[in-house]
């Protein structure tokens, strides 16, 4: 069963471990591919130094400020596809980062795995038939730890314990 719709309307720290444990589909040619998520990291606002959005909007940045519930793709170092959920209110920049799922972990290695590109940028995940999240129920335990990969960001923003690790 799909995600409730309204868990998008949740911020993104809020919204990080509560996507752990539910299930990424994608549908690639009418293949429906369906990974537990293992982990994720949020970003939050142009006051997070590690958020992209931190220097306000952009035209990269701009689908960080819609409603949550779309995906925000990227291209990282010119070769890795990276999958975040926006969440939360509209104008207010913010999204989760989908770093793994069981099988493959690293946001690069899932996306490649899922062929999940640039494409889908924008896509509305709540009434997509071409990716979206589902709700089994499944309950789990996580961990906390530091982002990875933001030595851009200030000191306070580097030690924020914002990604979420399936325990």
């Amino acid at each position: 069963m799909k995600i409730d719709k309204n868990i998008y309307k949740l911020n993104s720290i809020e919204l990080a471990p509560k996507l752990l444990g539910k299930i990424l589909c994608r549908n690639i040619n009418g293949k429906i591919l369906k990974y537990r998520i293992t982990e994720t990291e949020a970003y939050y606002g142009e006051q997070d130094t590690a958020c992209h959005a931190h220097k306000g909007r952009t035209n990269r940045t701009k689908i960080m400020y819609e409603e949550g519930g779309v995906a925000y793709i990227y291209l990282c170092y010119g070769m890795h596809w990276m999958l975040n959920i926006v969440s939360g209110s509209r104008d207010i920049p913010q999204a989760v980062l989908i770093r793994g799922i069981l099988g493959y972990g690293g946001p690069g290695k899932l996306t490649k795995f899922l062929n999940i590109t640039g494409q889908l940028n924008g896509e509305n995940l709540i009434n997509s038939n071409r990716i979206w999240l589902e709700d089994d129920n499944f309950v789990c335990k996580f961990k906390y730890a530091t982002r990875i990969g933001i030595n851009y960001a200030t000191e306070e923003y580097k030690n924020k314990l914002w990604r979420f690790i399936l325990a």
